[in-house]
């Protein structure tokens, strides 16, 4: 019973009792009424708010209530099958909600639409499954993109492109940061090594619009047609410019490719986000590593030759740089040890192969700007 409803009661019995003049009926009732309201269940008790708990699966949240996006142009369907009736396209870049899992299937919803889609070719937003990590996509707000050590005009402390937005799922602004679907398993299991080892993944970017990628080959040749210390740093043999960046569609386009690096976690805590205890990473000390990321030269090489990047064993067999230190070795080891790549050109890149394998036969040309976020509450 509601303290309103009791005041009332209460009120009611004190006026009929004033009428009657009967004091020890009076008592009589209060006494009868607080009993009511001891022996009555209280709201929070027929409703109990359930206690958040750790997410038992691939990733720290499950990818209900998720942002997901197609990479490519795919069939919505009616039901989890391959056969069953096709209701629309999505086109490639479409935003939508995870509603539901059914094995290599999601039921999506948005704004227009809602259906069932194969998960392979779909991307999902890291932060809202993997929020533990510390993510900073310096691409959307002010490049590191140099050479050399050398700005790159037009790229350098740029914009380069949109892709930060209010996130109502984890509470806060955050970083668009999608990736393929099942790379995101693997980057889970790197950060778990990590954080038990008090480190935690900074992750500068995931998937990248092939306009920017364009820019960026464009303008760091510019440079370097105009500079001979950065052509060298870019192309001396046997390393050369697509190296460092790719001269037509990368794996950030295809979306199975990250920049990352590493931190020592300094302070922590668990949060709640829906019904599921996160950790949240409060502060944090980068390591320094072989350069700044991001920095397209022969200085921020892995190895001391070229690797054929897609090998998932060629380069275990490879020799390290010299500049190669253990920050960025131990980086190394928790995104291998999970099942990714690293690129022989970049202390920084990693790829999923299997990602590659899987979607290769329809691979995204990243030729959209992702900036939705539909994440809810899990």
């Amino acid at each position: 019973m509601s303290k309103f409803k009791l005041f009332a009661l209460l009120s009611f019995l004190l006026v009929l009792a004033a009428c009657s003049n009967d004091v020890a009926k009076v008592e009589e009732s209060v006494e009868a009424a607080a009993n009511v309201q001891e022996s009555a269940p209280l709201e929070e008790e027929l409703n109990p708010i359930p206690t958040p708990v750790k997410y038992e699966g691939d990733l720290e949240l499950p990818v209900h209530g998720a942002t997901g996006y197609t990479s490519v142009d795919l069939n919505l369907k009616t039901s989890p099958d391959l056969n069953s009736e096709t209701t629309e396209t999505l086109k490639a870049g479409t935003g939508f909600e995870v509603v539901k899992e059914e094995g290599n299937w999601w039921f999506i919803k948005n704004a227009t639409s809602k259906g069932w889609i194969e998960n392979t070719y779909c991307f999902i937003n890291l932060p809202d499954v993997i929020p533990s990590i510390i993510y900073n996509n310096t691409n959307t707000y002010s490049s590191k993109f140099v050479s050399s050590g050398k700005a790159i005009p037009g790229i350098t402390g740029e914009v380069l492109y949109q892709g930060k937005t209010f996130n109502e799922r984890l509470g806060k602004e955050e970083f668009i940061v999608p990736v393929l679907y099942s790379m995101s398993k693997k980057i889970a299991l790197a950060q778990q090594e990590a954080l038990a080892s008090g480190n935690t993944l900074v992750i500068y970017e995931g998937f990248r619009p092939n306009s920017v990628q364009k820019a960026v080959v464009e303008a760091l040749t510019n440079v370097a047609n105009e500079d001979i210390e950065v052509m060298a740093g870019i192309n001396t043999n046997p390393w050369s410019t697509g190296w460092f960046i790719a001269r037509n569609i990368s794996n950030h386009q295809m979306g199975y490719a990250i920049d990352v690096t590493l931190a020592k976690v300094d302070s922590k805590e668990e949060v709640a986000i829906g019904e599921y205890l996160v950790t949240d990473v409060t502060d944090y000390t980068e390591y320094t590593m072989p350069t700044a990321i991001h920095e397209l030269s022969l200085a921020s090489i892995t190895f001391t030759k070229p690797v054929p990047s897609s090998s998932p064993t060629a380069w275990k067999d490879a020799v390290l740089a010299d500049t190669m230190n253990d920050s960025a070795i131990a980086l190394q080891t928790y995104l291998t040890n999970a099942g990714l790549t690293p690129l022989a050109s970049e202390w920084w890149h990693f790829n999923d192969l299997d990602a590659m394998n899987a979607t290769k036969q329809n691979p995204s040309d990243g030729e959209y700007v992702l900036t939705e976020c539909l994440s809810v509450s899990p």
